[in-house]
């Protein structure tokens, strides 16, 4: 049984929507990040940095924090979408989950933040960050122009991490009308049945 400690924001929903691909009994627990609840010291005790997600392995008692560290925690526990150690396939999706940690991520959360949270908009941020972002997309296209997943020929982690970010592209002011392989990325990862049930936990 694994345990997830969790909020309504893309690197939650990374995790639960592993875990539902996974089909492995779970409890998800829901972190109030309005409240303050990542502050509290019985999850600051499992995670420091007091950010969500965090898993709680019931079969050995490990902690896990850092959504990259759990996808990779629990691809490797269940032998799932992640490819043996050693092969080229493998670094691909390694690649591409870390450049979702690095700069899907961050830089989409920068400008969320600079557009809808810092009172009076401020002109440098909101254009230093659309411009980052729209960079990174193109990126993802070139990527997915090559191949139907990032990690290649087969879904993976790498996959399971961006597509909650990806989607707020057009959010964010991305026009996916111009990035055809992100667009077929997006719609192929989204009809999967687990990602549609994982990306709604917590409800």
């Amino acid at each position: 049984m694994i345990e997830l400690y969790t909020s309504k924001t893309p690197n939650g929903r990374k995790v639960s929507v592993m875990l539902e691909e996974l089909g492995v009994p779970y409890k998800a627990f829901m972190i109030d990040l309005g409240k303050g609840e990542q502050f509290a010291p019985d999850f600051l005790a499992m995670n420091p940095n007091n950010k969500i997600p965090v898993i709680k392995d019931l079969d050995n008692g490990q902690v896990v924090f850092e959504s990259g560290a759990i996808l990779i925690y629990l691809a490797e526990k269940y032998g799932r979408f992640l490819p043996a150690p050693g092969t080229a396939d493998r670094v691909a999706v390694l690649e591409w989950l870390f450049f979702q940690m690095a700069s899907i991520g961050p830089m989409m959360g920068q400008l969320f933040h600079f557009r809808n949270y810092q009172g009076e908009p401020q002109a440098y941020p909101i254009e230093r960050f659309s411009t980052e972002v729209n960079r990174i997309f193109k990126v993802l296209e070139t990527r997915l122009a090559a191949a139907p997943y990032l990690g290649g020929a087969e879904y993976s982690i790498a996959d399971m991490a961006a597509y909650p970010w990806a989607k707020l592209g057009g959010f964010l002011g991305v026009d996916l009308d111009t990035l055809p392989g992100v667009s077929a990325w997006l719609e192929l990862v989204g009809a999967r049945p687990a990602v549609q049930r994982g990306i709604n936990i917590p409800e």
